[in-house]
Order: structure tokens, then C-alpha cells, then sequence
């Protein structure tokens, strides 16, 4: 007798299925318009670029950088996400490939010229530190032998020297009385630097969900030998304020995220 068995989800399978609303809310997608500014410019405003968005969502920097006249791919594990994408493209009347992929196995090889994978993107939430790595190599080979790759981390060094909780709570400050999602960070270790976490959240129907999630910080070196290992010969990294990118931003412990440069 054949016996299936239904694939348990994951947290960030689970908190993005029905969340593309309040996603859109967050203080960390507010920063769109500057992010694009930076990416753009790295690009040498050459319209001739192909890009690809991974982990797209509902579509913020997809949208933004179509208007700015780039051909662009979207891709999303949530369906849900990438049908508020393809609705915000139609509105705007901007022609977008928004395509629902795993980021750990793309169709793609050799195609764009550009990758992008802002605030996480999917890396690095995974479960372990091998699918991360997948993440990495399905966009090395969806891109052409010159190529660039820009993305957002989460910085190793932050919780070494700062609390993980205190910098949630302040973005909540931020955010208001909105009922996004809350973090609470049951152990950060130093062993996995994975900070385990109990996130609260209400998905737009009003649903209410509590998950025992991970998430995995990387280190500047960390993150160079990876990216070499996949034939990024020049890889820059430097503090990644919201909204604001700079390569005069150096690096800091305080910095919670990361950004990366990587060609080749």
C-alpha cells in the first residue's frame, strides 16, 4: 500500500503565504526608491540589463526598476506574494515576469546580467546552511559569465556585541501601532550563528500565528569564500542602511544587515 505523506511547511513557507499586505507595511520595504537609486547606478544605467529578483515578493524593486525602463524577472516561493506583484505591475503598467520558483532550484542558465536578492530574499532563512548555499549557486548559474550580484544580509557581527531583541523592539517603535510581525529571540548560537526566535504575526485575513523560526547570520569572510567558490572574483561589502545604500557605508558591528557587491 502506498502511504503520502504531506511535506511539513516551513516557517517562512507559513508566514509568507498570506501576508503580501502587512508585508508591504513593514518599516524594511519603505525603503525602496533609494535601493533602486544605488542599484541602478552600480549598473551604470545600462537599460541593455537584464535582471533578475530573487525572492521578489510583491514585487517593490521589480516594479520600480521596470519603470526605470530595466527588463526584469521576478521570482517567489509564495504564490500569494506574486499575485499582489503581477496586480501592482498591471496597475502600473509595467510588463514583468513574476515567476513562483524555489531560489534553491532555478530553471535559468546563463541569462541576466544582473541578480538582486534585498532584505534576505530567502537567503539566509533556510534550515540549513547547505540550502543557503543552494541560494547562491542557482543565481551564480542563472548568470552570465560577466555578471553582477547584489544582496542584503544579515550581519554576523551585529549580535556579537548587540541585543537582537532591542533592535526589534526599536523597529516596532518605528513602525507604529501596526500589528506586523514581532520577533523574540530565544538564543543566539555562537556555535551556528543562528538566532532561534519566536515570531508572532497576523496574516491578512487576521489570522493569528506563532512559529518557532531560525535564522542564520553570516560574517563578512563567510560570505567572500562562498561567493569565490562560485567565481565572483570581486566581492565588496559594506553597511546596508534602509533606503540608503552607500559604498561610503562602511561596514560596522551596529549595522544589522549587510550589502554585497559581488562580480565577476
Amino acid at each position: 500500500m502506498r502511504v503520502c505523506t504531506m511535506k511539513r511547511k516551513q516557517w517562512y513557507e507559513t508566514l509568507f503565504e498570506n501576508y503580501g499586505q502587512k508585508y508591504d507595511q513593514e518599516v524594511f520595504t519603505q525603503g525602496t526608491l533609494g535601493e533602486c537609486d544605488f542599484i541602478e547606478a552600480e549598473m551604470g544605467f545600462d537599460k541593455t540589463k537584464s535582471i533578475l529578483d530573487v525572492g521578489c515578493g510583491t514585487g517593490r524593486h521589480a516594479i520600480e526598476l521596470a519603470g526605470r525602463g530595466y527588463q526584469v524577472t521576478g521570482i517567489d516561493l509564495s504564490e500569494q506574494m506574486l499575485q499582489m506583484a503581477r496586480e501592482k505591475a498591471a496597475r502600473e503598467n509595467r510588463s514583468i515576469r513574476f515567476l513562483c520558483h524555489d531560489a534553491r532550484n532555478l530553471p535559468f542558465q546563463k541569462e541576466f546580467d544582473v541578480a538582486i536578492m534585498m532584505c534576505e530574499g530567502g537567503f539566509p532563512l533556510m534550515e540549513t546552511d547547505e540550502m543557503n548555499y543552494e541560494i547562491l549557486k542557482n543565481v551564480s548559474k542563472s548568470l552570465k559569465k560577466e555578471a553582477l550580484f547584489i544582496f542584503t544580509t544579515l550581519n554576523g557581527l551585529f549580535p556579537l556585541y548587540h541585543s537582537i531583541d532591542d533592535f526589534h523592539e526599536e523597529t516596532a517603535k518605528e513602525r507604529g501601532p501596526q500589528d506586523g510581525a514581532t520577533y523574540k529571540s530565544k538564543n543566539f548560537d555562537l556555535m551556528t550563528f543562528r538566532d532561534y526566535n519566536v515570531t508572532r504575526f497576523t496574516d491578512d485575513d487576521g489570522k493569528e500565528y506563532e512559529m518557532e523560526c531560525n535564522e542564520r547570520y553570516y560574517t563578512p569572510p563567510e560570505i567572500t569564500w562562498l561567493l569565490k567558490t562560485l567565481g565572483f572574483t570581486k566581492i565588496e561589502i559594506f553597511g546596508a542602511t534602509l533606503g540608503a545604500f552607500s559604498r561610503e557605508d562602511t561596514l560596522k558591528t551596529s549595522d544589522f544587515e549587510m550589502l554585497v557587491i559581488a562580480r565577476r
